[in-house]
């Protein structure tokens, strides 16, 4: 293909090839861009789920471990363990059951904050609607004047003469 700045004019076939393969190109650096972001918040999004199933992880096969442990570990820090009866066990338990609430809320705090941080791919976006303003307001090349069209009987009079 010929430089553009060359002085030359350039066929119809090479201003189309040359813009197809702009836009082609073009089309695919935006591709490229919005695989990226995506790529980045899915990334993201899975930290965040796994941190949300993590929480109901151990909310559900902790809880029937952890609060007799906590429970019992509560009653025997109270004087349970001397006889002396400690605190009821109820209360031991709700307290057991207290703690995994609280962890539970805060690996879902952090996940929410994952998640929150999940966006559109806003640079694609804005890129897409910058081309899109630029092509619509593109001209086509101005085409070069036409001869004018000559008869037949013009044409056989001068291949004659």
């Amino acid at each position: 293909m010929s430089d553009p700045f060359d002085g030359t004019e350039r066929s119809l076939g090479q201003l189309v090839a040359s813009a197809t393969a702009e836009m082609s190109a073009l089309v695919h650096d935006e591709i490229a861009l919005a695989k990226a972001e995506l790529r980045q918040d899915v990334k993201r999004g899975a930290f965040g789920s796994i941190m949300g199933i993590g929480a109901l992880v151990v909310l559900l096969f902790s809880l029937p471990m952890l609060s007799f442990a906590l429970a019992y570990a509560i009653n025997t820090w109270t004087g349970g363990h001397n006889g002396n009866g400690g605190w009821n066990l109820v209360w031991c338990f709700l307290l057991s059951f207290a703690f995994n609430v609280l962890l539970a809320t805060l690996l879902g705090v952090i996940a929410y904050s994952k998640f929150k941080k999940v966006k559109p791919p806003e640079r694609s976006i804005a890129s897409a609607k910058q081309t899109a303003a630029i092509m619509q307001n593109a001209k086509p090349h101005p085409r070069p004047e036409q001869r004018p069209a000559l008869d037949k009987a013009s044409a056989v009079a001068r291949s004659s003469v």
